[in-house]
């Protein structure tokens, strides 16, 4: 079964940013690699991917409080960041789902 890019760096951008804490950045990485983990192995129905995306950006919401409690917030950088993250996870593995579609969940 394929692997994700060894080379990609998940949310680099967020990580270079000291607006956004490690710790929450890790966060986020930590869902979306639960998208990562269902892809490598072998998912490719696209209606139990996007479930795991519908759940994996749910999540993402739910960290909005702590991102606030810790003087950062989930906008424009992290936005681009996360979704630029997404869709190139989308690509490496062939997935034929629209980015807006993929992160339809999302209120940030």
């Amino acid at each position: 079964m394929k692997k994700f890019d060894p080379k990609y760096e998940l949310l680099g951008e967020m990580y270079q940013d000291e607006y956004f804490p490690d710790f929450l950045v890790d966060k986020v990485k930590n869902e979306i690699q639960k998208v990562i983990e269902i892809l490598e192995n072998g998912e490719t129905d696209t209606e139990v991917i996007q479930t795991k995306l519908d759940e994996v950006v749910c999540a993402i919401n739910e960290l909005q409080d702590e991102f606030d409690e810790n003087d950062s917030e989930i906008e424009t950088v992290a936005r681009d960041c996360i979704g630029e993250t997404v869709e190139y996870i989308l690509k490496w593995f062939n997935i034929d789902i629209e980015i807006e579609e993929a992160l339809r969940e999302r209120d940030w």
